[in-house]
């Protein structure tokens, strides 16, 4: 994530991104037709929205297909500053989504492992090794029944 300031998003840039959510492979001509605005300016706008991090265009792929037969989300307990720890954790290539959070976790984790041995030794080695931790509750995924990215704008 980026500490920048936020940008102020016009409804132009926020219908480009509604338009890209619904399929982030469109042609930036197909983009302009629908948001009223050339090519030229579409890339240009898509180019600063991803420059200023409001946006990535990414391809997100089935874990199961691609050999991560384990996902988790991990709940952590821990000591001291929980901003370090949670830039230390989002080093960590197993780990795709790092959270500070308040309740029961400072910090909220999502792992993606090829299998249970792996996740063991990404939640032994990676995780409750990390300085400050005081313990760890590990939620394993089932089955994914949703999972979606296109909630808009506002």
């Amino acid at each position: 994530m980026t500490d920048q300031q936020p940008i102020v998003l016009d409804d132009i840039s926020k219908q480009i991104i509604e338009e890209l959510q619904a399929d982030g492979r469109r042609s930036y001509a197909s983009v302009g037709k629908a948001v009223g605005l050339s090519e030229a300016a579409v890339r240009n706008r898509v180019q600063r929205l991803s420059d200023a991090g409001v946006m990535q265009i990414v391809a997100v792929t089935d874990p199961m297909q691609v050999g991560f037969a384990r996902q988790a989300m991990i709940g952590i307990r821990c000591t001291g500053d929980t901003g370090e720890l949670a830039e230390a954790l989002a080093q960590v290539d197993e780990i795709d989504y790092v959270v500070l959070t308040a309740g029961s976790f400072d910090v909220v984790i999502e792992v993606v492992c090829e299998n249970d041995e792996h996740l063991l030794e990404v939640l032994n080695k990676k995780v409750r090794s990390q300085p400050g931790v005081t313990g760890t509750e590990t939620l394993v995924y089932l089955k994914l029944v949703k999972q979606q990215y296109n909630w808009g704008t506002r």
